[in-house]
């Protein structure tokens, strides 16, 4: 067994810690920041005074009349459902086809959809618009929906089809001898066996969908009736000024929910990932 020099050990904790800093610092900015007035976070962006440190930034921000923050958990739920029960549904056949089909052919199809995972949804979007624009979906949530699940397919397939490889054939096998056919063999003995990675991908997708401020903002239009909790942001933001008070805390109030969800559930997001990566 290689030993770690202490040396070693010292530049990867540095390391470590230099880039958790630097992932902290905002998320520090964000939380002291809903709870001081307009005045003192313009003075100070970095210090807090309990003295003056209050609540009622936050009450305002969750009453706030030009974006309902409910209305906004709402969109963003119906998203993060929506797309995953697309992504899911599209990807679990097509998975199981790669999975139980080793030909060339198929290892391209899973190579094809694998290389969507290094383009940028961003570089995509505004070739989507005209797709949308042409379907008549610009401008709707049945669009955001199809181009968001769309960029959810290519990991949800990679790490499906992963999963599936490690389940041992002679499952389908022997459903095959009691007369099962392969739609039934999927969603009633593969599927069942896939709760673990299903789980997993539908929280890091849930994670994508909720975090995902530029595809609503582009898709669905600054002016649309639909607005995420990541867009709601705008609409302390105008031309001019920009209320700070009301900023940090709808953006506290945005991250709030789906960080609780990725700290309750991380133990089952690493025992989805782990337990696909044993085979394939």
């Amino acid at each position: 067994m290689t030993r770690t020099s202490p040396i070693s050990r010292a530049v990867r904790v540095t390391v470590v810690a230099v880039l958790s800093a630097a992932m902290l610092v905002p998320m520090y900015i964000m939380v002291v920041n809903a709870f001081k007035p307009q005045q003192e976070i313009l003075l100070s962006p970095l210090g807090l005074d309990l003295a003056t440190a209050t609540t009622d930034h936050i009450a305002a921000a969750w009453q706030n009349t030009s974006f309902p923050v409910v209305e906004g958990y709402a969109v963003t739920l119906f998203l993060v459902v929506a797309c995953n029960v697309v992504a899911i549904g599209a990807s679990v056949p097509a998975a199981y086809t790669i999975a139980r089909t080793p030909t060339p052919l198929f290892r391209f199809v899973l190579f094809f959809f694998v290389a969507g995972m290094f383009v940028p949804a961003q570089i995509i979007l505004v070739p989507a618009i005209f797709v949308l624009k042409a379907l008549g979906l610009m401008g709707t949530l049945p669009g955001l929906v199809l181009f968001m699940s769309s960029t959810m397919i290519p990991f949800t397939l990679f790490i499906f089809s992963g999963y599936i490889r490690m389940l041992p054939r002679s499952l389908d096998e022997a459903a095959s001898i009691d007369g099962a056919g392969r739609q039934r063999i999927l969603w009633t003995i593969v599927f069942p066996l896939m709760r673990p990675i299903v789980a997993t991908a539908f929280i890091l997708n849930a994670l994508s969908a909720w975090n995902d401020f530029v595809s609503p903002q582009l898709i669905l239009g600054p002016g649309s009736q639909f607005r995420t909790i990541t867009t709601g942001v705008y609409a302390a933001v105008s031309t001019y000024t920009t209320n700070y008070e009301i900023v940090f805390p709808t953006l506290l109030l945005a991250v709030v929910p789906i960080l609780l969800i990725f700290v309750l559930m991380q133990r089952h997001i690493m025992g989805g990932l782990s337990a696909g990566a044993v085979k394939g």
